[in-house]
């Protein structure tokens, strides 16, 4: 199934996931879909490895923890992020190293201050290798962290290889 893509979501500076200048980050990209999914996309290094060749699991955790966090920001003004309050993964199959991933993200429940929601992680063929569900605190983003949006760099940025959209 084709999804268009309907905008990207600002990267940072540090992040571990979506850091542009972290040297260990996943650098992961996020597009907000028509389907009203969350999209993100990453390449794993060497320096994400658990066991031999295969990412991490909490590198793993991290990246479906995110997507989810972030999923609170689509169509919204970034006024408002989501803090986890808790999160539990599924593991299904390995998940390599070596090419891209996906993961797929959304919100499943909105309520009042606490949103839930859901995300996969993607291998090459469409199969689900992790599954990750939580709920999350709407919070405005001056009551998390002293966050200077020009010093951490939040702004989108275009990389190769941003798409149009993609088939699912």
């Amino acid at each position: 199934m084709f999804h268009k893509v309907l905008r990207k979501q600002p990267n940072s500076r540090g992040c571990l996931v979506c850091g542009m200048s972290n040297p260990a980050g996943l650098k992961g990209a996020f597009y907000e879909l028509d389907n009203g999914e969350l999209l993100c996309t990453f390449r794993p290094a060497a320096e994400h490895q658990g066991y031999p060749g295969r990412l991490h699991g909490g590198i793993a955790a991290a990246i479906l923890d995110e997507t989810i966090g972030r999923a609170i920001m689509m169509g919204n003004d970034e006024e408002v992020w989501g803090v986890t309050v808790e999160f539990t993964v599924r593991y299904m199959r390995p998940i390599p190293l070596a090419g891209p991933l996906r993961v797929r993200g959304r919100i499943t429940k909105d309520g009042g201050r606490l949103y839930e929601g859901s995300s996969e992680i993607l291998l090459e063929d469409g199969t689900v290798a992790a599954e990750g569900r939580g709920r999350y605190l709407k919070m405005p983003l001056e009551r998390i962290a002293d966050f200077d949006r020009e010093a951490q760099e939040w702004k989108v940025v275009p990389q190769a290889g941003d798409p149009p959209g993609f088939e699912l």
